[in-house]
């Protein structure tokens, strides 16, 4: 059997947006054994879904942890992997080529490796576009949209009156500028319930302050914080009536539920580079200060 390894670390949109390839490596290796390389975050997930035979964590070591280096190359090298697919192409995982001794096929951007994707301009294309590129030069013709009907979670049992919209307020903490005003998000609740439409506030534990304003503000809301995994906010999404959220990643995986969704963009980051795509309308503004309940009302609509 061929052994064969996928390396996909973080973060969460970019995880989203690597579905597609994961089922198109599986596809084109059907009788291979296919273990993941993947960070905590990602490993239920990953387990759950049908692409992996195994799955292994990557706990990152540093260049001044030898111990936890030189078992990390032990347990790469003993994986007598055939071949590998970084999705990360990043500088830490182009350096697990040289740990694993260099010989290995190996799709990415590693300095001398197999199956390079060497187009100068990768890195200004959209993410979906360039897995796609790369996966072609391994000899992948054919990467499909992510396909989540295999997600089996128990969405019922928040016990959410229908018809709900799902709001994703929050965002990465260190770029608050990629964030739309929470007093936004409260008046957009506000107003989905009087049009009889229950809010659905999704967030961590971490964001439970933006998510209790917004409940505050509208108690016909309610708050999730905390409470739901990557799997629960699919099953979510797969029965809300849309969605709302700055550009964070449970909209990169409510998007690729097949839900209609408003995504916020800021200077940040570029949509023409990250955007998810799907049923999915995007809203730019310099500022997201600058944005208006009103225009992301219209969105909304322009989604059905």
């Amino acid at each position: 059997m061929t052994d064969i390894l996928v390396i996909k670390l973080g973060a969460l949109g970019d995880f989203v947006q690597a579905l597609g390839p994961f089922a198109a490596i599986r596809a084109h290796h059907p009788g291979a054994r296919i273990t993941l390389l993947t960070t905590k975050s990602y490993a239920d997930f990953a387990r759950a879904s049908p692409w992996f035979d195994e799955v292994w964590l990557d706990d990152k070591p540093r260049l001044w942890q030898p111990g936890r280096l030189l078992a990390l190359r032990r347990r790469l090298r003993r994986g007598g992997f055939a071949r590998v697919y970084d999705l990360q192409t990043s500088d830490r995982s182009s350096w697990y080529f040289r740990l694993m001794g260099g010989r290995v096929e190996w799709s990415g951007i590693a300095q001398g490796c197999s199956h390079p994707h060497a187009n100068p301009r990768r890195d200004h294309l959209h993410t979906l576009d360039r897995q796609a590129e790369q996966l072609a030069v391994a000899g992948i013709s054919a990467v499909a949209a992510p396909d989540l009907s295999w997600v089996r979670a128990d969405a019922a049992r928040f016990a959410l009156p229908q018809p709900s919209v799902l709001l994703c307020p929050g965002g990465a903490p260190h770029r608050p500028a990629k964030r739309w005003p929470v007093e936004r998000f409260a008046l957009l609740a506000r107003r989905l319930a009087e049009g009889g439409v229950t809010p659905v506030l999704l967030g961590t534990t971490a964001e439970s302050g933006e998510l209790d304003h917004i409940a505050a503000a509208c108690p016909q809301a309610r708050s999730l914080a905390g409470a739901t995994s990557f799997l629960d906010i699919v099953a979510l999404a797969q029965r809300a009536a849309g969605a709302v959220g700055n550009d964070t990643g449970p909209m990169h995986l409510i998007a690729a539920a097949g839900c209609r969704a408003v995504v916020l963009f800021s200077h940040e980051s570029d949509p023409n580079l990250c955007a998810p795509h799907g049923r999915v309308s995007i809203v730019r503004r310099p500022s997201l200060a600058e944005l208006a309940v009103e225009e992301v009302e219209a969105a909304m609509e322009g989604t059905r």
